[in-house]
């Protein structure tokens, strides 16, 4: 989630190559990984409460399960480096029917650690940021090249802790590796993908993908996604589809609620989860001496009470929401209107400045 519109425009060509955000950017509520890192010396922590229902109809079993979900990043070394710890931990109380008898389960259904990384940030350079100045549909409507994505990689261990009776057999450390991939749409519109290959070296490697798609409102404190996932293994294979809400309540905290069901009936799944994320922001900028910049990424000479506008515009941002995670807006009519007065009389001023003589 970042604070857009007109400010963001301006300071872009400052922020070009840097993952860190002024707002939370978290994953939650879905489980489809960003390809973005939170951001050198931030550490995030992502949780929430689980309830689900599972029956099968060739077993004939029923399923009640609790439990809770736990996502710790950390922003290590580079902007475009994190890592990150991901555990659930669940109860599950199964009723076999034909046989009128119960029983409970209780272990890590996910406990794995793993490095991701940003090889391909495809907003990296400023240009790509800049609104057109002539064309409110050139702002916000779809076009194709905006499909091609930022890409991280990811590579980690999954644990199997004592014995699981979720993986009976498993070895206590198995392998994972994954491609996350994330596409701006529209400024409203961001698409995400992870195809993944779990507990590799393990009798029952699984493969899987995660498609999702997040949408801002108007209201920008407020975002929703709907999500598939696909699950391929000799143990478990299944189809999934999720969908929630999160909201905004301060620059670093997020509450969010989603709900899903699986495609089959063997097993029938039906779940509902409430979390949050939470941000401790440790993360401080480079300096970058003069003579390494190039010319204008500072953005030009500072105009006269131009620190009294930033702080108005700042306290405007915080009274009306910031913006949903990773998604631009993009400047309003009124202010694309403002900035194509703005270039006007610069290229007006460059021409009178410019020295030349007309013969």
């Amino acid at each position: 989630m970042k604070k857009y519109l007109l400010s963001l425009f301006l300071t872009l060509p400052l922020i070009g190559t840097a993952q860190y955000t002024d707002v939370i950017n978290s994953n939650r509520p879905g489980l489809s990984v960003s390809a973005y890192a939170v951001g050198r010396n931030v550490l995030q922590v992502e949780a929430g409460l689980l309830y689900e229902q599972r029956d099968h109809t060739l077993l004939d079993t029923k399923s009640n399960i609790w439990g809770s979900d736990i996502s710790l990043r950390y922003g290590l070394l580079f902007e475009q480096l994190e890592i990150n710890y991901e555990g659930t931990y669940v109860n599950q109380d199964i009723t076999y029917n034909s046989l009128g008898t119960s029983e409970s389960f209780t272990d890590f259904s996910r406990n794995r650690v793993g490095l991701k990384f940003l090889i391909y940030d495809r907003y990296k350079n400023p240009e790509r940021n800049k609104p057109n100045l002539y064309s409110w549909k050139a702002n916000y409507g779809f076009k194709f090249k905006n499909l091609i994505p930022s890409v991280s990689l990811y590579g980690g261990a999954t644990f199997n802790l004592g014995e699981n009776p979720f993986y009976v057999g498993d070895p206590t450390v198995s392998y994972r590796g994954m491609v996350a991939t994330q596409s701006r749409l529209t400024p409203r519109f961001v698409l995400i993908t992870n195809i993944a290959y779990d507990r590799i070296t393990t009798d029952y490697p699984e493969l899987s993908y995660l498609i999702s798609l997040s949408h801002a409102f108007r209201n920008p404190k407020w975002s929703a996604f709907v999500e598939n996932q696909g699950i391929q293994s000799d143990r478990y294979s299944d189809a999934l589809i999720r969908g929630g809400v999160a909201h905004l309540l301060t620059d670093d905290l997020q509450v969010d609620f989603n709900l899903g069901a699986s495609f089959k009936n063997t097993p029938s799944r039906i779940f509902i989860t409430v979390g949050g994320s939470y941000r401790f922001d440790f993360h401080k900028d480079k300096l970058k001496a003069i003579d390494e910049q190039s010319a204008g990424e500072n953005g030009g000479p500072i105009k006269k009470n131009s620190m009294k506008k930033k702080e108005k515009e700042e306290r405007k941002n915080k009274k009306n929401g910031s913006g949903a995670e990773d998604i631009d807006l993009g400047p309003s009519k009124k202010e694309l209107k403002k900035l194509k007065k703005e270039e006007r009389k610069k290229n007006k001023n460059k021409e009178r400045g410019s020295g030349a003589i007309d013969f």
